[in-house]
């Protein structure tokens, strides 16, 4: 079959592969003149630190962003801000040069071919994020005052979670709904750490409130309402906290990635992704939990990836089978609500699991965790001591 062609201005026909939609014409297949086209300059594996000094002091003389990356057994240079292929060639000449790679996804620096291994998020605790173990974040869904919090951060850590959530600030559908204690959150959020040894994640709802949020915080959370907020990611990417991007309610795989790729392109590698449910036909839960997203992502991207079964089901009795799912599916963690009194919360008690349920959680998870050849991270007391 000929391919559909269009008219130029000189009436003359081209043999392109043009389609018509909706009155204008477009090419498949070609990328825009004015793209810039991220590279990777692989260095080999003896090049010395002089010669990729080097490379970086040549790539920036070029007026391109360099930025290298560190591999198990060699060094690549990422190249961004550029915007043709003949730089490739004046690359690969510079001593210490294996080969200069272009890197083909929309969503660059989040990608397995910007950096093939693991990205593994520290907190100060010494949590890691995106290791072998798992990370359990939990807590109740809103900071309703002082006393619950810790009584809840206490019980938390006992059963092994390394994160206290909480939202100080609540974005919710409805203007007259409880919106959280703002400042006075972020506060009992603080004490809760300083008692405790927990790490705090909480989200931050505007450009304008992330460094009051990243001053508390030790994580900045970025909602799945905000996933697409492009002030907010970038404001989060300076902050310089890690950051846990969820995923927005009906986000494809793609546009999660490149929200991400927003908070890296900031300079800040240290971000954490969250599956936690798309909007569906379906009515018997709250969202549809995407279990297939994580190991699709692990495969595209090296950043770590957890999952959020209660705001996915939004019913207490379908938090823990499908948490056990999401550890069997590979994901690096776990980020759960949890309350004294669900039914009297002031935010999502109906998914919100009592302190019982979340030991019987901790328990069943560990099983399978370790049928994969992974475990749940250390305990608070463990990393301060180890």
């Amino acid at each position: 079959m000929r391919p559909r062609t269009a008219p130029d201005s000189n009436s003359r026909r081209m043999a392109l592969p043009w389609t018509r939609r909706r009155g204008a014409y477009r090419l498949y297949g070609c990328l825009s003149l004015n793209r810039t086209s991220p590279m990777l300059v692989v260095m080999k594996h003896d090049a010395s630190e002089e010669l990729i000094a080097e490379v970086v002091s040549t790539i920036k003389d070029m007026g391109y962003d360099a930025r290298p990356i560190r591999g198990g057994h060699r060094t690549a240079v990422g190249v961004t801000g550029n915007d043709g292929a003949d730089e490739a060639g004046r690359l690969e000449g510079l001593d210490g040069v294996l080969e200069v790679i272009p890197v083909t996804h929309a969503y660059k620096q989040v990608s397995r071919e910007w950096k093939e291994s693991d990205t593994v998020v520290t907190l100060p605790n010494g949590t890691l994020v995106g290791g072998s173990d798992l990370v359990i974040m939990a807590g109740p869904c809103a900071v309703e005052g002082e006393q619950e919090i810790l009584e809840m951060a206490h019980h938390v850590r006992e059963e092994g979670a390394t994160v206290l959530r909480g939202g100080a600030f609540k974005p919710r559908s409805s203007p007259y709904s409880f919106q959280g204690l703002g400042l006075e959150g972020l506060r009992f959020l603080a004490r809760a750490r300083e008692e405790t040894g927990l790490m705090i994640v909480t989200e931050a709802l505007d450009p304008d409130g992330v460094d009051l949020v990243a001053e508390y915080a030790d994580i900045v959370q970025i909602g799945a309402r905000n996933m697409q907020n492009y002030p907010l990611l970038r404001r989060a990417g300076r902050a310089g906290k890690p950051v846990l991007l969820k995923r927005g309610m009906s986000a494809t795989l793609e546009e999660l990635l490149l929200a991400a790729e927003y908070i890296l392109a900031e300079g800040n590698e240290d971000v954490i992704l969250c599956e936690r449910g798309v909007r569906s036909f379906a009515r018997h839960t709250r969202n549809l939990l995407d279990l297939a997203a994580i190991p699709v992502v692990k495969s595209l991207s090296h950043l770590p990836i957890i999952a959020d079964p209660s705001h996915a089901t939004g019913r207490r009795d379908k938090v823990i089978p499908m948490a056990r799912a999401a550890v069997a599916a590979g994901a690096d963690g776990l980020i759960v609500e949890v309350h004294q009194n669900p039914p009297h919360a002031k935010s999502d008690g109906a998914q919100s699991l009592y302190p019982e349920q979340f030991s019987e959680l901790m328990d069943q998870i560990r099983v399978i965790a370790r049928a994969i050849g992974r475990d749940v991270g250390a305990s608070v007391e463990a990393v301060a001591t180890g």
